[in-house]
């Protein structure tokens, strides 16, 4: 996946679908006193124990999520940051979250 897909807003609580090479899973936050707590559980199948992903980001932090690949082939990563009152998610092959190039928006 090249580029920026769609933006769509979800309110906190409500799921995004993330999709990280062989990884399926889903991204949600909570609004909570420290900051948004950010949920993200993803396995390799139906039957695999997942594995779930929990950070609570203040303002102007982020949190990427990395899968390696084959030696010769770059890392599938996903980006997560919050800016201000927003979770800007970043899919796998979009441009850097520095850029404000986003695929999701996640509104409080």
């Amino acid at each position: 996946m090249t580029g920026i897909a769609a933006a769509s807003e979800l309110a906190p609580g409500n799921g995004h679908s993330i999709h990280l090479g062989r990884f399926d899973g889903a991204v949600y936050y909570t609004v909570e006193k420290d900051g948004y707590r950010v949920v993200a559980t993803l396995a390799s199948g139906a039957e695999a124990q997942p594995i779930r992903f929990v950070s609570t980001l203040g303002p102007g932090e982020k949190l990427m999520i990395s899968v390696p690949q084959a030696a010769d082939q770059p890392p599938v990563d996903f980006e997560i940051m919050r800016d201000g009152k927003v979770l800007l998610v970043l899919e796998p092959g979009a441009a850097p979250i520095d850029s404000m190039a986003t695929s999701a928006v996640l509104e409080e």
